[in-house]
């Protein structure tokens, strides 16, 4: 009962400290993105992989809010209701780290797919915590708003549509595809529609059949331009990924608008695009998508770490995996991405620790695998001529 009491002063008093806006939407809403606005309470930098950070942080608030709701984020449905972007703001290279600086603001946005997250998401925001608690960056939540407009599956389906207009989509963050084992760094129409009608039909209550309709994409969708960039990222917790950014403009063929039921569902996937992102990994801030030509900024992003991570990671496991195969290791694969993502990120200067809580291994076996893994570089370096 006293613990009880202690939860319910607890979200009394963040609910005081909330943001004074609270955005709001109808009961029956099943899709809205939120965008945070952030500010570091002091300059401090920021490890490679904050996005694990960032994910786990969202899931201990619900967690804490919600725990039936929790219990179903985690129960490995096949697409999550839910996805996260990493920060992005004004960085300041500061070695193999980027910095967050004191009085800057950076954003983060969080879109839900389903009536159920929407939901929780109206609750939390009456109670939202006043700080965004980011391991060693601790960000001060200033202000939340609507990034993608509240709205339903039905609604989306209805609105109406230029059958004759081409649509631009761009990739706002590191975006790939699992194709056949491997990843897929291409914006090819039938991996992008086939990636939203999954979110679709998981999700809208109005399922559709797959085959028919990738088909369809596959002969009658046309790309007029694009603006590409291949990228290798650390995203997830294990792992690198080859990925792209950019964006591309598309059109159907005048034989593909003919089918006048599937015209009707591309358009409308397009515009659930912005809401469930792009390909996979979504929820550790990889396919973030815009309905629209954007061009990017170059300057010091995130995006810099990630790329630089993802590129040593994918060295040091072709490395690993050729010395376990030397050796007879089994597990090679598993074994050697793990070793790889460990040793990346310490030397990026990231802690044991902080690598251990994020990979949700005990520390001592990441300090073990840390010491096998200098032990074969340094033995691959004495073996080169």
């Amino acid at each position: 009962m006293a613990r009880a009491a202690k939860s319910i002063s607890r979200r009394a008093k963040s609910k005081s400290e909330s943001p004074s806006s609270v955005p709001t939407w109808a009961h029956d809403t099943e899709l809205v993105g939120l965008v945070f606005d952030l500010e570091p309470t002091s300059s401090t930098s920021l490890y490679s992989q904050y996005t694990i950070g960032l994910h786990a942080w969202f899931l201990d608030q619900v967690r804490q809010f919600n725990p039936h709701l929790s219990a179903y984020l985690h129960d490995g449905e096949s697409e999550k209701p839910f996805n996260i972007s990493a920060l992005s703001g004004q960085f300041l290279p500061n070695g193999k780290q980027l910095q967050l600086e004191a009085n800057q603001i950076y954003h983060w946005h969080v879109n839900a797919l389903s009536q159920r997250v929407v939901q929780f998401l109206s609750q939390w925001l009456t109670q939202l915590p006043q700080t965004l608690e980011l391991k060693d960056a601790p960000l001060r939540i200033k202000q939340v708003s609507i990034a993608n407009p509240p709205t339903t599956y039905a609604q989306l389906l209805q609105l109406p549509i230029d059958k004759h207009s081409n649509i631009s989509l761009s990739f706002i963050s590191p975006t790939s595809f699992r194709r056949k084992g491997h990843h897929f760094p291409l914006p090819v129409p039938v991996n992008l529609f086939h990636s939203y009608l999954r979110r679709w039909n998981d999700f809208s209550g109005m399922p559709v059949e797959q085959q028919p309709f990738v088909d369809w994409i596959d002969e009658g969708v046309i790309i007029q331009q694009h603006r590409l960039e291949s990228v290798k990222v650390a995203a997830g917790k294990r792992g690198s990924v080859t990925a792209f950014t950019g964006a591309i403009s598309c059109g159907l063929s005048q034989t593909a608008v003919a089918n006048s039921e599937f015209t009707q569902l591309f358009y409308t996937l397009a515009r659930l695009a912005p809401y469930c992102g792009t390909g996979h990994k979504t929820t550790f801030g990889l396919g973030q998508t815009r309905l629209d030509w954007v061009e990017q900024e170059s300057s010091v992003s995130t995006q810099f770490l990630t790329n630089m991570l993802g590129e040593r990671i994918d060295e040091l496991t072709a490395l690993f995996t050729r010395s376990r195969k030397r050796t007879g290791g089994d597990r090679t694969d598993k074994i050697a991405s793990t070793w790889a993502t460990i040793l990346g990120r310490r030397e990026m200067g990231e802690s044991l620790q902080v690598i251990a809580q994020d990979l949700d291994m005990p520390y001592d076996t990441v300090k073990t695998y840390a010491k096998l893994a200098r032990r074969a570089l340094k033995q691959d370096n004495l073996d080169k001529p």
